[in-house]
Parts: C-alpha cells; sequence; structure tokens
C-alpha cells in the first residue's frame, strides 16, 4: 500500500518523450524495493534490475558519446568525464530536472518526502528509469533521453577533477601514502541517513564532513582538504 498520492507515470513518460508499449515496466522502475516490502529472499526486485540495467545503458551512452565529440582525447581525460557524467550527483541533478521526486512509489516510509530526496533514491530511480526506457523502446529512446539532459555537462571544455581523484594524484606526486577515509558518525533513518567523514593525508592536519552518502561525504572532505593545501 502506497502512503502518498503519487502523480501517474503516465506525466512522467510525457517528460521523458516516450509512449510506453508496456507501461508496467515504468511503474516497477518507480517502485522502491526498500521501502515497498517488494524484495524478497533470493529473488531480485523489478526495482533493482532495472537500476542495475539502466547504470550499464548510461554508460554505455556516455562512453559512445565522448569517444565521438572528443576525437582527440586521451583514456585518462575520456575516463575522467565518464566518472562524472554517470556519478550519482549527475543522475540526482537529472533526477531533479524532471522532477522524478514526485513519481517514486514508497510504502511503510517513515518520511516519504524526506525519502523521495534522498541522493541514493535519486540516483538509483534514475538508473531505473533509463532501464525501463531501454527495455521497452530499445537502445535509441534510452540514448535520445540521455542525450537531452546530460547535453550541458557533456559539452564542458575541461575534464572534470573529482576532488577524491585529485588529492590522490597530489599525494601519489609527493610520495606519500594513499589518503586514508574513515566514517566517524551516521545519523538519521535508514532510507535518508546522513554521513561524518574523515580524510587523512599522512603529514597533514585531517579534514571532516558530511553527506548524504559516503562518497558524498568523502568527495566533501577530500575538496576541503585540498582547499587547506592549497593555503600553505
Amino acid at each position: 500500500m502506497i502512503n502518498e498520492t503519487t502523480p501517474s507515470p503516465e506525466k512522467l513518460a510525457q517528460k521523458l518523450g516516450h509512449t510506453f508499449a508496456s507501461p508496467k515496466l515504468l511503474e516497477d522502475a518507480l517502485t522502491h524495493p526498500s521501502l515497498s516490502g517488494t524484495r524478497t529472499r533470493n529473488k531480485g526486485a523489478p526495482y533493482e534490475r532495472l537500476e542495475f540495467l539502466g547504470d550499464r545503458v548510461l554508460g554505455l551512452v556516455i562512453a559512445e558519446w565522448l569517444y565521438e565529440s572528443f576525437p582527440s582525447a586521451a583514456e585518462g581525460e575520456m575516463a575522467k568525464r565518464h566518472a562524472a557524467l554517470v556519478n550519482r550527483d549527475a543522475l540526482r541533478n537529472v533526477a531533479q530536472h524532471i522532477g522524478l521526486a514526485d513519481f517514486v512509489r514508497l510504502a511503510h516510509g517513515e518520511r516519504p518526502q524526506a525519502s523521495r530526496k534522498n541522493l541514493a533514491t535519486l540516483s538509483d530511480a534514475m538508473e531505473a528509469v533509463i532501464g525501463a526506457l531501454y527495455l521497452d523502446g530499445g537502445f535509441e529512446p534510452a540514448k535520445t533521453f540521455i542525450h537531452r539532459y546530460w547535453e550541458h555537462d557533456v559539452a564542458v571544455d575541461e575534464a572534470p577533477d573529482d576532488p577524491k581523484t585529485a588529492l590522490q594524484e597530489w599525494a601519489q606526486g609527493k610520495g606519500l601514502p594513499l589518503p586514508a577515509y574513515s566514517v566517524l558518525d551516521t545519523q538519521g533513518p535508514a532510507h535518508a541517513p546522513k554521513f561524518t567523514v574523515e580524510v587523512r593525508v599522512k603529514g597533514l592536519p585531517p579534514e571532516q564532513a558530511k553527506g548524504h552518502s559516503k562518497r558524498e561525504a568523502q568527495k566533501a572532505a577530500a575538496l576541503k582538504l585540498l582547499k587547506a593545501i592549497q593555503k600553505k
């Protein structure tokens, strides 16, 4: 049973630019298993299977797109661009742009609205929707959607630097051990946790940061340490 009234998936399909021959695929992509109770032992929920597929479809579309758009780029540069375009932040940004949070179906959640805005929920649901697009219409509808909403980020002139990667490269350049990350604290409900992470590099004072996922907190902590290094 769904706790809140959610808009019809048909309205989301309009934003996706695709008419589903099998509407149930989109419904499955919008029903979160950990909160709706659809996960069964030794059997993957449709949402999770679509999420798995959508992640691979997105990765392939972005890889092909980068290959065609940057004919002179080295593998390392394309890898940096690819990582920035398929991570949780990129998925969340597109999910927010199309208002995906309004369509995610949650049952028995303590705070449904907070769950829908959670970074992991939004990014996972976005992958599941891409998987549903691919299964229902094939590669082209999924590719068209991805090209429409990732176009601005793909077109940037320089490959973005991930703070964790930049900090690791700095440490290696100084002959230091790799940065070490540790989770100091976890607060909030299971569906909307907040992590406090500390990063340490030998010879430097540690830095701490918070985030709605471990990765988000790690990136924020790495960025703080990089800024501290630049001030020296």
